[in-house]
C-alpha cells in the first residue's frame, strides 16, 4: 500500500495507533480497486477482478486475499455495511473503458463515490463505528482530493487515451480529444486544466471554512487532503507542461504538511 498510495499511507501514521491497521485495510482496498485498470489489457478481465472483490465482500468464505481478509475484519469491527465498498467498485468500472468523462456532474459524482466515500468510511472507523457527522465535508474533501489526483495523473491518462476532464469543459475551451491524446498543448487546454484546479480549490475552501466543525476524532481522515494545495500550486508554476511535468512532493515535505495538519487538529 505504501507504493500504491503513499500519501494515505503516510497520513495513517498520524492516526491513533489502534486505528491504523483498519485504515490501512481501507486504503489498501481502495488501491487494489484503483489499480485494476493498470494490470489488465482489456475491460473483461477487469470486470472479472471487480466481481471477485464484490464476492469477497458479500461471500466472505470464498476469498483468502490478505487485503480482503483485513477489510472484512474492519467491516465487522466497526459495523460497516458492504454497500459503500460495492459503490466504490461500481464507480471504478468507469476506469476500465476509454470513454471520456461527459460532464461536471459525472466527474464530481465519480469523485464522490470514490475519494469522498473513502474519507467517510475512514471517519466511521476513527469514530469507533459511531456516527461522527461531517458527511457533507467528507464530500467536499473527497472531490478536492480526487480532482487533484486526476490532474496529477493527466499525463499518464493522456498517453493511455483516457480523459477525466469533462467533455463539456473541453468543448467550451475548444479542445478536441484527438489533440489531447496527441499531446498538443494549447491555450484552450491550459484554460481547461485551470478550471479543474479552480474547482478543486473551491471544494478545499468550503472544507477549510467548516473544518472547525469536524469532530477531532476523525481529523486523520482529512489529513491526505492537506497535500492538495501544494500539488495545485506546483501546477501553476512557470514552465509547467501538462504532458511532461511530474507533480510530486518530497517525503519530507509531505511529512511536514501532514504533521502540521495533525498539530492544529489537536
Amino acid at each position: 500500500m505504501r507504493q500504491l498510495d503513499p500519501d494515505r499511507a503516510l497520513a495513517c501514521l498520524f492516526a491513533p495507533r489502534e486505528k491504523q491497521p483498519h485504515l490501512f485495510a481501507l486504503y489498501a482496498f481502495s488501491a487494489e480497486i484503483a489499480r485494476i485498470r493498470e494490470v489488465v489489457s482489456e475491460p473483461l478481465p477487469g470486470e472479472i477482478r471487480q466481481q471477485w472483490w464484490r464476492d469477497a465482500l458479500t461471500h466472505p468464505g470464498e476469498a483468502g486475499h490478505d487485503v480482503a481478509i483485513a477489510l472484512r475484519h474492519t467491516m465487522a469491527r466497526f459495523n460497516l455495511p458492504p454497500e459503500p465498498f460495492l459503490a466504490v467498485i461500481e464507480a471504478r468500472s468507469f476506469d476500465l473503458y476509454d470513454d471520456p468523462m461527459p460532464t461536471w456532474v459525472d466527474l464530481e459524482g465519480y469523485c464522490g463515490e470514490t475519494a469522498s466515500a473513502l474519507i467517510r468510511l475512514a471517519s466511521l472507523i476513527l469514530a469507533g463505528g459511531d456516527e461522527p457527522g461531517s458527511a457533507a465535508l467528507c464530500g467536499h474533501a473527497g472531490v478536492a482530493y480526487a480532482l487533484t489526483g486526476l490532474l496529477r495523473a493527466f499525463p499518464l491518462h493522456a498517453r493511455q487515451g483516457r480523459c477525466f476532464i469533462p467533455q463539456e469543459l473541453l468543448t467550451t475551451c475548444g479542445v478536441s480529444l484527438e489533440s489531447l491524446y496527441r499531446g498538443e498543448e494549447s491555450a484552450g487546454l491550459h484554460a481547461a486544466l485551470a478550471e479543474m484546479r479552480a474547482r478543486a480549490r473551491h471544494h478545499l475552501a468550503i472544507m477549510r471554512a467548516e473544518r472547525g466543525a469536524i469532530d477531532k476524532r476523525i481529523a486523520p481522515a482529512f489529513y491526505p487532503v492537506c497535500l492538495c494545495p501544494a500539488y495545485l500550486d506546483a501546477m501553476e508554476k512557470r514552465g509547467f507542461s501538462p504532458f511532461e511535468t511530474l507533480i510530486t512532493l518530497s517525503p519530507l515535505r509531505k511529512f511536514w504538511l501532514i504533521g502540521k495538519a495533525a498539530w492544529f487538529a489537536r
